[in-house]
């Protein structure tokens, strides 16, 4: 709403300063062509014109703040819609990632139940690391630190 408000102002503005220019033909204070505009006709002076002029370049500053401002209200709401949909994001990722967890630790623990069947102590395929540094530690046994 505010948006069509500051368009319809500027696009007005336009059209007065427009036809302002056009009538003002010669250099006297006097206006030789009366003119009229959405109906109001203008007989003054070159100095009452000029007033005009400002109130009229008033209005259309008026309207481009109007639009400014509509545009900087979609942008906030853009933007917090985007950070919305992050953490929205971010929260599903980690649920998704607390999953995953699980089953790798119930098929790491599957493994172990089904080595300790069988009688034996390693399982036949290596299990991921279980900790994170450089793979310090395989299921138990220090690695080579070279």
């Amino acid at each position: 709403m505010i948006l069509i408000l500051g368009l319809i102002l500027l696009i007005a503005a336009l059209i007065l300063a427009v036809a302002g220019v056009m009538a003002n033909l010669g250099s006297a204070h006097e206006l030789t062509n009366d003119f009229s505009v959405f109906g109001y006709h203008v007989t003054s002076s070159t100095g009452a014109l000029f007033l005009y002029g400002i109130a009229v370049g008033a209005v259309a500053v008026l309207g481009l703040a109007l639009i400014l401002a509509a545009a900087r209200r979609a942008s906030r709401r853009n933007r917090l819609a985007r950070h919305e949909a992050s953490l929205t994001s971010q929260r599903e990722s980690a649920v998704v990632d607390r999953e995953r967890q699980d089953l790798i630790e119930q098929r790491d623990a599957a493994r172990a139940q089904a080595a300790q069947a069988l009688g034996d102590d390693q399982p036949t395929t290596p299990a991921p690391p279980t900790t994170g540094h450089r793979g310090a530690k395989w299921l138990g046994k220090h690695s080579d630190p070279r």
